[in-house]
C-alpha cells in the first residue's frame, strides 16, 4: 500500500458557536494523506488534481461558514423555506435567550457532537473526500491544526455583505495574528492590547446594526447576493466599527485608534486574516 501527502493543502476558515465564548473565528490548516495502489500512471493520485479537486471540495464546504455542534444542549436548528433557510437559537440552562441566527441553508455547517472540535469536524470532511476519489484510493485522511503562534493573536468573526464570495455570510471568521511596530520597533504591549480587545470578537458594521426584537440581545443583519443573513448576539462580544470590516479596514481601524493615542509616534499595524494573509497600515 502507498501514501501521497500534501501538507499546507488549505486553511479552513470559519467560525463555531460556543456556549460561552459566543460566536469564535477560527483558522485550521489542513493536511492530507491519501493511502491507496498506485494507478497506471504510477501514482496513487495526481498531485495537481489533489490541490483542485480537494482543495475545492474543502473550500465548498466547511470555510466560510457557521459551524454549529447539533447535540449542544439548548441548542435548536430549524430548517425553513423548503430547506434553503436555517434558523437556529440557543438558550442557556436557566432558560434565557442567548443567541438567535438565520441565514441561507449553504452557510451553516452542522457536526454531529455537542461542542466543535477538530476531532469532532474531521470526520465528516474526510467522509466527503473519499467520495470523490478513485477507486485505486482506499482511504483520504485529514489532519487539522491551528497555526503555531508565538506572539498574540485573536479570534475575530465578521461578514462582508458586499463582497461577491462566501466572505457575505454573517458568520464566518479567522484566527490572527497581530504585529504593531511604534517607531519601527515591535510594540508587544500594544498586541497584547488589541489582541486582549479582538479575543472572540465580532466585529459589526455601523449600518449592519438592526434594531433588536430580543432583549439583551445586539442584531446585525443585511441582505447580500446569496440572500438574507441575521444574527443576534451578546452585545459584550461585539466590537463596533464605522467601516466594513475588511483586513485592510481592520489594520487601519487599529493604527488611527493607535495615532489618536501617541499623534507623535510613527505606527505600523500588520494584521492577519487568517494564516500567511493580511493587510498592512501605517500613519504616515
Amino acid at each position: 500500500m502507498n501514501r501521497l501527502f500534501v501538507n499546507n493543502l488549505t486553511v479552513i476558515d470559519f467560525s463555531y458557536f460556543h456556549p460561552q465564548r459566543g460566536v469564535v473565528g477560527e483558522s485550521w490548516i489542513v493536511d492530507v494523506e491519501l493511502v491507496g495502489e498506485l494507478n497506471d500512471e504510477g501514482m496513487v493520485f495526481d498531485f495537481g488534481h489533489v490541490k483542485k479537486m480537494l482543495k475545492a471540495a474543502l473550500d465548498s464546504g466547511m470555510d466560510h461558514t457557521l459551524v454549529v455542534p447539533e447535540h449542544l444542549p439548548g441548542l435548536t436548528i430549524e430548517t425553513l423555506a423548503d430547506g434553503d433557510q436555517i434558523h437556529i437559537e440557543y438558550r442557556r440552562p436557566d432558560g434565557e435567550l442567548a443567541f438567535v441566527y438565520q441565514s441561507p441553508r449553504e452557510a451553516v455547517f452542522i457536526v454531529d457532537s455537542d461542542k466543535v472540535t477538530i476531532d469532532s469536524a474531521r470526520p465528516l470532511l474526510e467522509s466527503h473526500l473519499n467520495t470523490l476519489v478513485p477507486a485505486n484510493v482506499r482511504q483520504v485522511s485529514l489532519q487539522l491544526r491551528t497555526e503555531e503562534i508565538a506572539g498574540d493573536f485573536y479570534h475575530y468573526s465578521h461578514g462582508l455583505k458586499k463582497h461577491q464570495g462566501d466572505c457575505q455570510r454573517i458568520c464566518h471568521g479567522h484566527r490572527s495574528r497581530i504585529e504593531i511596530y511604534r517607531n519601527h520597533k515591535r510594540d508587544i504591549e500594544s498586541e497584547q492590547e488589541w489582541a486582549k480587545r479582538f479575543a472572540d470578537i465580532y466585529l459589526v458594521t455601523a449600518e449592519d446594526q438592526m434594531p433588536s426584537s430580543h432583549r439583551h440581545l445586539q442584531h446585525i443583519g443585511y441582505d447580500a447576493e446569496q440572500g438574507r443573513f441575521d444574527v443576534w448576539l451578546n452585545p459584550d462580544q461585539c466590537y463596533l466599527m464605522a467601516t466594513d470590516s475588511t483586513v485592510e479596514l481592520i489594520a487601519s481601524h487599529i493604527a488611527n485608534a493607535l495615532q489618536q493615542e501617541a499623534p507623535e509616534d510613527h505606527w505600523r499595524v500588520k494584521a492577519f486574516e487568517g494564516v500567511q494573509k493580511g493587510a498592512i497600515a501605517s500613519n504616515h
